[in-house]
């Protein structure tokens, strides 16, 4: 019980951080532009306009998609409840590859976003 405790909250982890970075960023950038928090790509960091749009389009997106993933990383485990540790984990881990593609790939439509809406400069169109 105590692995399935383990992998139900390791699982609630990535939605939760979707959710909590997702409101913070439609609520307020990182503030300065850096190499260290945030959503960092060339096109993001380019000047300050580019760096707050890629952070309310891909908060937007984390917060929505975060929401939406919660319930589905939490409720399938619940259908192994009493089964081994191999068949918990094996369930865990597929959930967690789900979540890591619904995590990353807002940077694909943010970019092509960014792209749409500013010049190679950094320039809004």
């Amino acid at each position: 019980m105590g692995f399935w405790i383990f992998i139900l909250l390791m699982n609630a982890i990535v939605p939760l951080t979707m959710i909590g970075f997702g409101k913070m960023f439609l609520n307020k950038d990182p503030g300065k532009i850096n190499m260290v928090f945030g959503y960092r790509t060339s096109m993001s960091m380019k000047n300050r306009d580019t760096w707050e749009f890629a952070h309310k389009y891909i908060g937007k997106i984390w917060y929505t998609w975060g929401i939406f993933l919660l319930a589905p990383s939490i409720f399938p485990l619940f259908f192994v409840i009493n089964q081994g540790e191999e068949a918990i984990g094996r369930l865990g881990g597929i959930i967690f590859i789900v979540q890591m593609i619904f995590m990353v790939g807002p940077i694909f439509p943010t970019e092509k976003a960014l792209r749409k809406s500013f010049d190679k400069n950094g320039n809004r169109r």
